[in-house]
């Protein structure tokens, strides 16, 4: 367990000497010596506060945290990113209702917008580099993992949207929350992340914030969606999420240990090729049916920029946090549509909006307070982000190095 910085400081202050006096704290004249004195009652405190962080590993580790500790600007930084992800996430949301307003629902066709931007600028990225780094290397090596993350990535998005033929609105966003139980699952085993007690506790808490959330759209009587089919709908929710969950433990992994470039290259050349199998499969006529306008153009144009820019940024995020948190703190995306609802189509204000964000705020911040442990090293070699290696240690390496207590972090229980 890693003392505090106040607790180290003690430490180095009372070295344990031997006190030639009989009493150990008198000197000749028979005077008690104050600095001696001071010494020994310092050092007394210190090896009662190592008593209890011993005996009270979770506890002590909880209240050394001082607000300067927790309130970073590391960790405003990231509450301010993830924001705005899931600002990007509201505008794909609300282009979307507009266009099933108007009558479009081509749900892959929106998607193969995304993936052919993506194509464009990272997957021509990948054609120009040299050496192992060059797309041909890297489909040698690497080309089935990219697959399997492009089928689930696609099939991800299209099974949520098409969810919203067949459940409500609240549905939805209860069954949507699945995805971070799953990831922190998959994080477990496959990233070797091991979570602490208060991990959990955070996640409970940004659940209830969502619970507050869909207890807003209760009361104000929403239920957006149609009822026909509640199962099929509801299975398509918890679909998505594992495979979101799987997208981005991928994610995670390749952003940390590989390069974010060759990442959404790779994403945009199989989301690309499968989105346009799908499309052509599933969605001839509806793309036939659709009336184009200036309207419907520039809808199909926000909801892909907005989905090309969340693809862009959202690495950069999950480099300096991980999946698990960049997932916490989109819950508040649907809250932002909600916001968004009250203005564009007429939604009714509910004070559990603000209560509901407030809460999950509450629980990502307590999440990224306290660090994670992997026992996966973290290569850090993504030279074509630039700027974005400068953020890529993890709160948690900068606090299970500090003070060099390295051999505790080795030997952290899997559940504190």
């Amino acid at each position: 367990m890693q003392r505090s910085p106040a607790f180290t400081a003690v430490s180095s202050f009372s070295p344990r000497r031997r006190s030639s006096a009989p009493t150990g704290c008198c000197s000749r004249s028979g005077v008690a010596s104050p600095r001696r004195s001071d010494l020994a009652i310092k050092d007394m405190e210190v090896h009662g506060e190592e008593r209890l962080c011993g005996k009270w590993k979770f506890a002590c580790g909880l209240y050394s945290y001082n607000l300067r500790d927790v309130f970073t600007w590391r960790l405003l930084k990231t509450i301010f990113m993830g924001q705005v992800l899931s600002l990007l996430i509201c505008g794909t949301a609300v282009s979307c209702q507009y266009l099933v307003t108007a009558g479009v629902e081509t749900p892959m066709l929106q998607s193969f917008f995304n993936y052919a931007l993506l194509l464009l600028v990272y997957t021509t990225t990948l054609c120009t580099r040299k050496g192992e780094r060059n797309i041909l290397q890297v489909l040698k090596t690497k080309w089935w993992k990219y697959l399997l993350m492009g089928v689930a990535d696609v099939e991800a998005n299209y099974a949520v949207v098409k969810a919203y033929q067949f459940t409500t609105l609240t549905s939805i966003q209860l069954l949507d929350c699945f995805v971070i139980p799953v990831l922190m699952v998959l994080s477990w085993f496959l990233l070797k992340t091991r979570y602490r007690l208060v991990h959990f506790v955070a996640v409970a808490v940004c659940l209830l914030g969502v619970g507050a959330m869909v207890g807003a759209d209760i009361v104000a009587e929403r239920h957006q969606g149609s009822t026909s089919d509640v199962v099929l709908g509801d299975g398509l929710v918890l679909l998505s999420a594992v495979l979101y969950a799987v997208s981005n433990v991928g994610q995670e992994y390749t952003v940390k240990n590989l390069s974010r470039v060759e990442f959404l290259g790779m994403m945009g050349l199989f989301g690309t090729l499968i989105s346009g199998i799908q499309l052509a499969a599933l969605e001839t006529r509806a793309v036939a049916a659709i009336k184009w306008d200036l309207c419907i153009s520039v809808l199909f144009a926000v909801y892909a920029l907005c989905m090309y820019a969340l693809y862009s940024f959202m690495p950069v995020v999950v480099k300096m946090t991980s999946a698990t948190a960049v997932n916490l703190s989109l819950l508040t995306a649907d809250l932002f549509s909600l916001f968004c609802g009250l203005y564009f189509f007429h939604y009714a204000f509910s004070t559990l909006y603000i209560v509901s964000f407030l809460v999950i705020t509450v629980g990502f911040v307590m999440f990224n307070a306290a660090p994670t442990y992997s026992a996966l090293p973290e290569s850090g070699s993504d030279e074509d982000d630039g700027g974005a290696d400068l953020t890529a240690e993890s709160s948690s390496d900068r606090r299970m190095s500090a003070g060099g207590d390295t051999p505790g972090a080795e030997t952290l229980p899997a559940a504190l």
